[in-house]
C-alpha cells in the first residue's frame, strides 16, 4: 500500500533527485505514473507552470495544475502561489521543441486525482496522517494532507487549550500530525489534532503544586486570568492588572484539583514577547477509535469517538 505525502516531502529524497536526472528514468517514471517532484521557475501569462528536472524543463499546462482549475472551482492564485516551492505530478509525455531539446509534459492534478482516490478508498475516520499547514483563516487551518489536497483544521480542533487565531499555534509550512476527524459526501476531509496532545492527565504529570512555571494568557474574564501551560492544558489565575492576552507570564501552582480539572495559578509576572510551548505527540498510534480527555474520577466527561464510517 503506498503512501501520499504533503508536497515537499519528496523533492530532496534520493529517489526523486535520481529519477528526474534522466530522461531515460523520467520516461520510466512515466510508463509507471510514479509521483515525483520538482521546484516551479516561472509561471505565464497563461498560468502554465515550468518546473526545473535538472535534466530537462518540464511543463505543467493550466489546466493540469489542480483538480477543479479547469472548471473554474479552484481559482488560478492556487498556481501562482506555486511559484518557487515544489509541486507533486505525473509525466504525461516527453517532447522535443523545435531547438531539439527535450521537455516533459507534467501534470499535478493527475497526482492529486491518484493521492485523493487513495485517501477516500484506504483511509478512514480516526485514521492519523502527515499533513502540512498551507494557509491560516481566522476559523482554521488549511492542511495539504498529499499531492496539495487540502483538508481543513477547525480552530477549536487544533488544542484544548483554547486559542484566538490559529497563528497562536501553527505557522504556515509547519509539518503536523493530525486526525481524519470527517469525510463529507463530496469527499471533503476536516482534520484534528487535539487528540494527539495528550489528556488532561497526562499533560498534568509534567506540573505539581508549589512550582513556578511559564504560560501564555489566553482569556481574561471578570473572575480570573486563563494561562496556558501546554497545548491541551490551562490553569485559572486570579486577576491582576496590567496583564494582557498574548503576553508570557511565570506563574505559581497553588493547587490541582483532578476531579474538576482545574489549576489553580497566581500570576507573579507577565511580560510580552511569548512564545507557546513546545508541543507533545503523546498518541503514536496509527489510528485513534476513542479519546478521553478528562481523567476518570472527573465530575465533567469530555470525550472524542471517531465513527468508521464518513
Amino acid at each position: 500500500m503506498k503512501e501520499y505525502y504533503p508536497e515537499g516531502r519528496l523533492i530532496s529524497s534520493l529517489e526523486n533527485r535520481k529519477i528526474i536526472s534522466s530522461p531515460v528514468t523520467l520516461a520510466q517514471a512515466q510508463a509507471s505514473e510514479t509521483i515525483l517532484e520538482g521546484n516551479v521557475i516561472m509561471c505565464d501569462n497563461l498560468r502554465n507552470m515550468t518546473v526545473d528536472l535538472g535534466c530537462m524543463r518540464g511543463i505543467i499546462p493550466r489546466g493540469e495544475g489542480a483538480i477543479g482549475i479547469a472548471e473554474g472551482v479552484t481559482r488560478d492564485i492556487a498556481l501562482i502561489s506555486r511559484v518557487g516551492r515544489p509541486v507533486s505530478f505525473i509525466v504525461t509525455a516527453i517532447k522535443t521543441d523545435d531547438k531539439g531539446r527535450l521537455y516533459a509534459i507534467l501534470s499535478r492534478k493527475a497526482a492529486q486525482i491518484k493521492c485523493r482516490d487513495y485517501i477516500l478508498n484506504e483511509k478512514r475516520v480516526g485514521d492519523i496522517i502527515e499533513a502540512r499547514v498551507t494557509h491560516l483563516e481566522s476559523f482554521g487551518a488549511f492542511c495539504d494532507i498529499g499531492c496539495g489536497n487540502v483538508a481543513l483544521l477547525p480552530i477549536d480542533s487544533i488544542s484544548v487549550s483554547r486559542i484566538a487565531h490559529p497563528m497562536d499555534r501553527l505557522k504556515v509550512g509547519q509539518s503536523i500530525k493530525a486526525i481524519i476527524k470527517n469525510i463529507d459526501e463530496e469527499g471533503r476531509i476536516t482534520l484534528t489534532r487535539k487528540e494527539l496532545l495528550g489528556t488532561w492527565e497526562e499533560n498534568v504529570k509534567m506540573f505539581s503544586p508549589g512550582q513556578t512555571v511559564s504560560g501564555i494568557v489566553r482569556s481574561i474574564e471578570n473572575y480570573g486570568i486563563f494561562v496556558e501551560l501546554t497545548a491541551n492544558l490551562a490553569g485559572l489565575a486570579e486577576p491582576k492588572d496590567n496583564v494582557y492576552i498574548g503576553q508570557q507570564a511565570s506563574v505559581y501552582i497553588k493547587s490541582i484539583i483532578p476531579e474538576k480539572m482545574k489549576i489553580k495559578l497566581i500570576i507573579i509576572d507577565s511580560f510580552d514577547g511569548g512564545k507557546a510551548s513546545p508541543e507533545i505527540y503523546f498518541y503514536e498510534g496509527e489510528h485513534m477509535e476513542r479519546f478521553e480527555y478528562s481523567p476518570p474520577d472527573s465530575y465533567k466527561k469530555i470525550v472524542t469517538e471517531f465513527s468508521s464510517g464518513y
